[in-house]
């Protein structure tokens, strides 16, 4: 560590979370091809664009999920136990599980995401609309094993995972996921997943590089934090973004493209870049029904019922963990 990073440090310690974050951006620009994890993204910053990003014109996903958790919300209803417990994995704006903890009979709810003030907040804002139903917020990685609060211990447990998060996943890491939520829900464990579906490239395309530019700047966004939480000093107007559709491996890729020879220094550690060359920031990879279905079945669940769209742009799955 340099004279810089050790006055970082002692200026603003690093806490266990900002060492991981670190950890992850040292190890991942130093592979070939480099890039960053797109749990980076989501900062405070980062959270305000995407929602933004959510309804813009060319950005589907979320209001068609949406539509499909109304327009179905009485038979997804119907696949759930009365008085279980939802767990909600990477928790984020409560407008989605709202449409469930209408329509459903949960005792209680359980938000699992690594900001715990983030949590609380949104705990706080349910817990005054639904004062019947337990709130237990949990601040862990959700993508890692965590423990369930003891108060949901006795219930059958929901979980929730809305949104196109995971085509985020590479597909091993998608089975792993789901491999350790299973065994986090427990015997008995139910699931409600969301997952964008294949379609027109065009579609893709757009819903990625929107006309207002605010997907760039929502890419964009992480090197600014990298200089912000661990003193980079990447020059953000010298990076654009680019999303291109891999039609061999069903995915849109986020990419930042250095526009010139450069040279950025993060903790002590000098990372050059070529011009043209690519920090890979995000893939989303998009399923048919029958992948999904199998990829379910890999990871120790089975598909009991799914929804789509009229158009079949996304989808809703009910799932029941196998024996």
């Amino acid at each position: 560590m340099n004279l810089h990073a050790a006055a970082l440090a002692q200026t603003h310690p690093f806490d266990e979370q900002t060492s991981g974050f670190a950890g992850d951006v040292i190890g991942d620009l130093s592979q070939f091809p480099k890039r960053l994890s797109p749990k980076y993204f989501y900062d405070a910053a980062g959270s305000e664009l995407f929602e933004q990003i959510t309804v813009l014109p060319e950005y589907y996903p979320t209001r068609t999920e949406l539509g499909i958790l109304r327009s179905r919300g009485d038979e997804i209803a119907a696949t759930i136990p009365k008085g279980a417990a939802l767990v909600e994995f990477g928790a984020g704006a409560t407008t989605k599980v709202r449409l469930l903890l209408e329509r459903c009979d949960f005792s209680a709810y359980v938000p699992v995401d690594i900001s715990g003030d983030f949590l609380n907040a949104q705990a706080s804002g349910l817990r005054k609309d639904f004062p019947d139903l337990g709130v237990y917020p949990v601040a862990a990685d959700f993508t890692a094993p965590f423990d369930l609060p003891a108060e949901i211990a006795d219930q059958p447990k929901v979980g929730f995972f809305p949104g196109s998060t995971l085509g985020n996943f590479e597909p091993h890491e998608a089975r792993a996921f789901l491999h350790s939520a299973r065994d986090i829900l427990g015997e008995g464990a139910q699931m409600i997943i969301g997952v964008d579906l294949e379609k027109n490239e065009r579609v893709l395309y757009d819903a990625y590089n929107d006309a207002a530019g605010v997907t760039a700047k929502f890419n964009l966004n992480v090197l600014v934090r990298i200089n912000r939480e661990l003193g980079g000093n990447f020059d953000v107007s010298a990076f654009m973004h680019r999303s291109v559709y891999n039609r061999e491996r069903h995915r849109i890729e986020m990419h930042l493209i250095s526009k010139r020879a450069q040279s950025v220094r993060i903790l002590g550690r000098n990372f050059s870049f070529r011009p043209g060359e690519s920090i890979h920031t995000e893939s989303s990879y998009k399923y048919s029904l029958d992948r999904f279905a199998v990829l379910a079945r890999e990871s120790g669940w089975s598909v009991r019922e799914s929804w789509t769209d009229r158009d079949q742009m996304f989808s809703v799955h009910a799932l029941v963990a196998s024996d």
